[in-house]
């Protein structure tokens, strides 16, 4: 890549940099499969929409980091499949030297690649689809267009979901989230906005999703008594919006 992969650690703490103070990922090394940074935990509210005995089966991840959310759904979703599509061979093994990435079995594989490429030439089907590829500069080039979206919805099966991770939207103002609008035919959802400033925005597509909050929460107690992520807060935060359920 154009720039220097710099591992820097602080604290418990060690981040992953593509040669500026942009943190690219993160793990706490004395946690190193749990998720770090919030937006990652964000990230798996998804994990909440689907009933758990079910839902994820087979899991796109387009830009690998440190490899937090793949070593979360690797651990916690055992009957999970993953596919990771990064474009830079140099991150694979920095993530698998520094950030305890696991070698590729019968459930793991990545691929070195372009993300919208991948998309557009495969022909297996997803029922999550997670998108967090960023380069040194924090621009995601293909990843967060309209045109994009769209193929992702054309990869997800009848328990779809995309998860995106949108930097950069200013209040009032919805950037990419209404390229998934559009694309996931008004299906989309944005989650309360990280202090980091990271928003993720969800776009769902075949089963309908009609949730109570109650219920929400109670997934949400269920996968902290199973993986130790408390997502509870982040449903609070949601029920401020939508006092009584969550429809998409």
């Amino acid at each position: 890549m154009d720039c220097t992969i710099d591992v820097k650690e602080k604290d418990g703490l060690r981040t992953l940099h593509f040669g500026s103070a942009w943190i690219q990922g993160a793990m706490q090394v004395d946690a190193p499969w749990a998720l770090a940074l919030e937006y990652t935990r964000t990230m798996m509210a998804c994990l909440l929409l689907r009933e758990a005995q079910h839902f994820p089966r087979r899991v796109l991840l387009i830009g690998l980091g440190a490899g937090a959310l793949t070593k979360f759904l690797y651990r916690h979703c055992p009957d999970a499949h993953l596919t990771v599509v990064e474009l830079e061979p140099e991150v694979v093994e920095v993530a698998r030297t520094s950030f305890q990435l696991p070698p590729d079995d019968a459930r793991l594989r990545v691929v070195i690649g372009e993300g919208a490429d991948y998309v557009r030439n495969t022909q297996q089907k997803f029922d999550l689809i997670m998108v967090d590829g960023f380069n040194e500069r924090g621009y995601t080039g293909e990843l967060n267009t309209q045109p994009f979206y769209e193929l992702c919805r054309t990869r997800l099966d009848d328990q779809g979901l995309l998860v995106a991770n949108l930097v950069g939207i200013s209040h009032g103002s919805k950037g990419g989230f209404a390229y998934i609008e559009t694309a996931f035919a008004q299906r989309g959802l944005m989650l309360p906005r990280c202090k980091s400033g990271n928003t993720i925005a969800v776009g769902a597509t075949g089963a309908p999703i009609d949730l109570e909050i109650a219920q929400l929460a109670q997934r949400a107690a269920d996968l902290h008594q199973r993986s130790g992520l408390d997502l509870l807060p982040l449903v609070r935060r949601l029920a401020e919006a939508m006092p009584e359920r969550l429809k998409l």
